[in-house]
């Protein structure tokens, strides 16, 4: 089995080799800051209450489980709790950590920071009891004004940092790949190279996996997110690998669907209508383009090779902080692509009861087209 045919030429590759340092960190927090100072005024806002994990180490750089950020003309301020204490004096420069001991609700109400006259909850993250707690601790002080959507604009905008982080996240996921591909045999289940799959990503340097990972053979791989079973894997049988990992925060997210031995004449012309479908999604994407135009592209092509009700989801969809997130690529994206989004293109043939096809990478875009993080082969790979 020779593994470096599986790859393009020059698979086995570093990330760029740029050092940054805490200040270079800390400049683009404080700029995201600036930004959101900058819309939060436009809108008449005084304060807001960010209550994302994500936003808040988006802003922040701080990566634990429990955390509010409030954020005024003035001031920001991190509040966590006790089991965050070093963590939040090592990760947090931009806000002043606040050790929260009787919660956020209670702080918020002291009265000991200055909220001005609307203060804005970010609705679209918060859960109803949490929300009516906030509401009742500043009611009859400020006016409070539900926001949703609120960071997406700049979130969607990648600086070099993060797609630094972003492609190490993607060349871990790739080397794991690589090391478990050799693995499957129909002595193996699904579950097997699904946990063979994370322990090599944490073996390289990931976090975690991004999401629960997706490893379907056969009939199961028509179940575009099925989850990884006791199911052996059999010969003559397409395999679908969806896999990602996070890096210092950012995520990577990509599919390649291999074959074990041998497949019938159908799934090898369905593999390569996808592999031309995805292969014409990243030479269209352009900057200026509505995201649903990109999608209606590729779409259109495999509606004309007759598989239009075998597509059943969108093409693509943002990746950062969360492997999830805008811009949506979909009949419904309403985004225009700029220069530095980052976004997925996946486009995938679903056949019910016999097989799946689905081939994704993540792309940075670029002034003159969309770059791929990922360079694993994307022919069709026969194990």
């Amino acid at each position: 089995m020779n593994v470096v045919a599986w790859h393009d030429a020059n698979i086995f590759y570093k990330s760029e080799c740029i050092l940054m340092d805490d200040h270079q960190v800390t400049l683009c927090r404080k700029e995201a800051l600036q930004m959101v100072l900058g819309k939060m005024m436009s809108r008449a806002i005084d304060a807001s209450i960010v209550t994302d994990l994500s936003v808040i180490r988006w802003l922040t750089g701080f990566s634990g489980s429990s955390a509010r950020l409030l954020i005024t003309k003035e001031k920001s301020w991190l509040f966590t709790d006790f089991r965050y204490r070093e963590q939040a004096a090592a990760e947090v420069v931009v806000a002043e950590t606040v050790i929260a001991n009787d919660g956020f609700a209670a702080e918020l109400g002291s009265g000991r920071y200055s909220l001005g006259q609307t203060v804005a909850l970010q609705s679209d993250n918060v859960t109803w009891h949490e929300a009516t707690l906030l509401i009742e601790k500043i009611l009859g002080k400020q006016r409070v004004i539900p926001v949703d959507s609120f960071f997406d604009e700049f979130r969607m905008l990648k600086n070099e940092i993060e797609i630094i982080k972003m492609r190490r996240a993607a060349e871990i996921s790739e080397l794991a790949l690589e090391k478990v591909l050799p693995m499957i045999s129909p002595s193996v289940t699904e579950l097997d190279i699904a946990a063979e799959i994370t322990y090599q990503q944490r073996k390289l340097g990931a976090e975690k996996d991004s999401f629960s990972l997706i490893v379907a053979g056969g009939a199961r791989s028509a179940m575009p997110h099925a989850s990884p079973s006791q199911a052996l894997f059999k010969v003559g049988e397409l395999i679908i690998i969806d896999i990602g990992c996070v890096y210092e925060g950012y995520a990577s997210d990509q599919t390649r669907t291999v074959a074990l031995g041998h497949v019938s004449d159908e799934a090898r012309t369905v593999y390569r209508i996808v592999q031309e479908a995805q292969k014409l999604g990243i030479a269209s994407a352009r900057c200026g383009m509505m995201a649903k135009e990109l999608d209606a592209v590729v779409r259109r092509f495999i509606a004309m090779h007759g598989y239009a009700d075998e597509f059943g989801h969108g093409l693509g969809h943002g990746v950062g902080l969360d492997v999830h997130e805008e811009p949506r690529i979909s009949p419904k994206g309403t985004h225009e692509l700029q220069e530095n989004m980052v976004f997925t293109i996946e486009p995938g043939i679903y056949l019910q009861g016999k097989f799946g096809v689905r081939i994704e990478d993540t792309v940075v875009m670029g002034l003159y087209g969309a770059t791929p993080l990922q360079r694993f082969s994307k022919e069709l790979i026969e194990l």
